[in-house]
């Protein structure tokens, strides 16, 4: 029995971060061929449990220093106990495994490997300054677990794609939580975020390319509106650009199918999951 109202629950898992997860899944399962239409279900539902079961227990690894630094996270106001959130969040892991593992081997595989990368990032994330790229390979392999369950299954695009996702997010990570404050410039975090916008423009070719360059100009505008009182001078809101980085995971997905789906059809699906994430992130935090 759940003794938490769901608004806590829906503050545990992060709930707002859940439209990038889909994206993701969208992303990897295009790349891969689509088909198999009835593996999707299993494939949005498996990865969203994973994502809030990581979620649930990464404020279960945190509960000491949230009781001194974020009292008003849900263990430490009262609202649910730490035993508790423990035991929800290995659930949702589990539950999370047990569906992809219907998708197939590789997404089997891939589920628990990304369950262990999951548990990973959340014991090391406040004392391991690499963690990032922890962060940054769960959403690989979002795109690997996809990519197996479709039609034509995992391929080298599809690891490719992952690979520059997983550069964008541990470069948002860096960006937002290690080079606020440090007092220089963090460049190389930026690079990091422009990763799937060069290699874009380097393996698109032909008729791909000109996807490849409009969609390119709206994540780089994207970048560039988050980071832009970083590099102007001014002091960045982290909050703000912690919530408006993770949304711009949707439009690095967007990208990697360029050359895969027809653009309108892209635009829709993937500016719908961008709305949806804003909407969702002004009415329940993001960290």
């Amino acid at each position: 029995m759940i003794s938490a109202p769901p608004r806590t629950l829906l503050v545990l898992g992060r709930a707002a971060g859940l439209p990038t997860v889909w994206s993701n899944v969208l992303a990897g399962w295009w790349l891969g061929g689509g088909g198999n239409y009835w593996k999707l279900q299993f494939l949005f539902l498996g990865t969203s449990l994973l994502y809030t079961g990581g979620m649930f227990l990464n404020d279960a690894f945190d509960e000491e220093s949230d009781r001194h630094r974020r009292t008003e996270r849900p263990i430490p106001s009262g609202k649910i106990s730490g035993t508790e959130v423990w035991k929800l969040g290995f659930a949702q892991l589990g539950l999370g495994i047990l569906l992809l593992s219907v998708c197939g081997m590789v997404s089997a595989v891939g589920a628990v490997l990304l369950a262990l990368t999951i548990l990973l990032y959340d014991f090391t994330h406040k004392f391991l300054t690499a963690s990032p790229w922890l962060l940054g390979a769960c959403r690989f392999w979002v795109y690997v677990i996809a990519s197996a369950a479709a039609l034509d299954g995992l391929n080298g695009f599809s690891i490719f794609c992952g690979a520059a996702l997983a550069c964008y997010v541990a470069g948002a990570n860096f960006a937002t939580h290690r080079s606020i404050g440090a007092g220089n410039k963090p460049v190389w975090p930026l690079l990091m975020l422009v990763m799937p916008v060069i290699l874009a423009l380097l393996i698109n070719n032909g008729s791909y390319l000109k996807a490849a360059l409009w969609i390119s100009a709206v994540c780089g505008l994207w970048i560039a509106r988050c980071l832009k009182d970083l590099f102007l001078g001014g002091q960045p809101n982290a909050p703000w650009l912690t919530t408006n980085l993770l949304a711009g995971i949707i439009f690095v997905d967007w990208l990697a199918v360029a050359p895969v789906l027809e653009p309108w059809k892209s635009a829709i699906v993937f500016l719908a999951l961008f709305g949806a994430t804003k909407w969702f992130q002004k009415i329940m935090p993001v960290a």
